[in-house]
């Protein structure tokens, strides 16, 4: 089926409508594009339900890659993805990012703005990584006051996403599930659940995957990522790192299921961000997630 075809079968291309300016994201499954699939991406305007890009790709508003970015919001519906906010450093919020996401926000009008419940810098100085939060009171109140300046900054709610972690802190007082849930609450922001991640980080430390679903509100989850992971094998075991390399492991997959059962149908991506694979396997990913929240859907009606 070419690629025209398909968006035209009912439920393959589920509303290119919801690409219009502020829509939410559509109940579908989507793709990350990355510069590598950028002008075959624009060619065949393949069968997904919206794209996600990171945001900080694109701040100056202007370049090759935001003129492609714009190309793919005629049609999709766009999630813009953040790595940059670092809202758990006890820095002062960087403003000139800031001022670069709003300006973006303003001229995509994206379904929804995200980042992660994570530090990334401290000093001005920035690790070129996610990294986890201790979870106690006084770093969740930290957390609720810095989305609240951002939500106010952007005029707009955001979501906020897991990260996955290979340490805990000996500090934290409540587990991640309920501290990410208690943030939601609080601020009223929105979930990215990143399934994988909850996947990698249960596997590292032996927590129950089920049991972070379950305190998870249902109304608060507004995205789903899904992604692969590599296995690192070390002298006193093996750990999970979250590599987006590799296509969705079953282990997700079937982790993802039980969050469909839970939440019901819920926007979700396929990240992939290192090897990239050719544009058809990507779209592979995206299509068999879309088959899953489908058959979600007719177990629910």
């Amino acid at each position: 089926m070419r690629d025209s075809d398909a968006r035209a079968h009912a439920g393959a291309q589920p509303e290119l409508a919801a690409a219009r300016r502020g829509a939410a994201l559509p109940l579908a499954a989507g793709m990350g594009l990355r510069p590598q699939h950028y002008e075959e991406f624009l060619q065949r305007r393949p069968a997904v339900g919206f794209v996600e890009v990171h945001s900080e790709n694109y701040f100056g508003n202007g370049g090759k890659a935001f003129d492609c970015l714009m190309r793919a919001r005629a049609d999709y519906a766009v999630s813009l993805h953040g790595v940059g906010l670092s809202l758990g450093s006890t820095d002062e919020l960087n403003q000139t990012h800031l001022a670069s996401l709003r300006c973006l926000a303003d001229a995509v009008e994206p379904a929804v703005v995200s980042d992660h419940v994570c530090w990334s810098s401290v000093g001005a100085i920035y690790a070129n990584d996610l990294l986890p939060l201790p979870y106690t009171e006084e770093a969740l109140a930290w957390m609720v006051r810095r989305v609240d300046a951002v939500q106010e900054y952007l005029r707009r709610p955001i979501l906020v996403e897991n990260v996955s972690s290979y340490l805990e802190f000996e500090s934290s007082q409540m587990s991640e599930w309920d501290f990410l849930a208690a943030l939601a609450q609080a601020s009223g922001c929105g979930i990215l659940l990143d399934v994988n991640n909850i996947y990698v980080s249960a596997q590292n430390h032996g927590f129950d995957a089920q049991a972070y679903l379950a305190a998870i509100p249902r109304h608060k989850v507004a995205e789903i990522h899904l992604a692969g992971f590599t296995r690192k094998q070390f002298e006193d075991g093996e750990i999970l790192i979250d590599t987006h390399s590799r296509p969705v492991a079953d282990d997700v997959w079937a982790l993802y299921g039980s969050a469909l059962q839970r939440y019901g149908q819920v926007p979700t991506l396929i990240e992939w961000d290192a090897d990239l694979p050719p544009l058809d396997q990507l779209v592979q990913e995206v299509t068999h997630a879309q088959q899953l929240l489908e058959a979600c859907h007719v177990r629910a009606a």
